[in-house]
């Protein structure tokens, strides 16, 4: 009853509060960013969701369109602006995915959406992640997500795309919150981003 119905009703209730709730800080994040990007403050990338649907995720941009004399893109720590830095460090770029959420591209918790270039790489079992909507959140998240392997991450997303409960839910949104207050492994950084998945790591 809850993953098929009751996950996607609370979902949009508290997706919706919570925008309303931190629409002010949403708002004054959004001027920042445009005069930071020269006019951009959102980051659209085509991500796979549910059953491998692609959709577009929404994140503030905290990075420069920046490029060498070749055309290609500078390193990240050369991009990352100073208050990308600062808004990333707070996981404040992750709150545009609410409207996400209110779509109904995300749930609030579920594996993390990756990039399409993984998927040929996972094994049967990990592609078992995408039998759940991917969420803002999730369990590998608040499990030392910067200090696990990609496959010790791809086994708790199955699990959790097993075991999804209510309760289950509720833990990972109660340690996210104590994770985010205390700035533990939320979000990369420039200086020490996230290693790509080669489907042996």
């Amino acid at each position: 009853m809850y993953r098929y119905a009751l996950k996607r009703l609370l979902d949009f209730i508290v997706a919706l509060l919570a925008l309303v709730l931190f629409s002010p800080l949403i708002a004054i994040t959004y001027v920042l960013l445009k005069f930071a990007n020269g006019g951009k403050a959102f980051f659209f990338q085509e991500r796979p969701g549910y059953k491998e649907k692609p959709f577009y995720i929404i994140k503030f941009k905290t990075m420069r369109d920046d490029r060498d004399a070749q055309g290609s893109l500078l390193p990240d720590v050369d991009r990352t602006t100073k208050i990308g830095k600062r808004i990333r460090s707070l996981s404040i770029d992750e709150l545009p995915q609410l409207v996400n959420v209110l779509k109904g591209d995300m749930s609030l918790v579920g594996p993390r959406p990756l990039l399409f270039k993984y998927i040929p790489l996972y094994s049967v079992e990990q592609r078992k992640r995408h039998l759940v909507k991917p969420g803002i959140t999730g369990l590998a998240q608040v499990s030392g997500r910067n200090s696990i392997s990609w496959t010790k991450k791809f086994e708790l997303d199955t699990f959790y795309a097993d075991q999804l409960s209510f309760r289950l839910d509720l833990k990972i949104l109660w340690l996210t919150v104590i994770k985010v207050v205390k700035r533990e492994g939320i979000n990369q950084t420039a200086e020490r981003p996230m290693q790509p998945f080669n489907g042996a790591n």
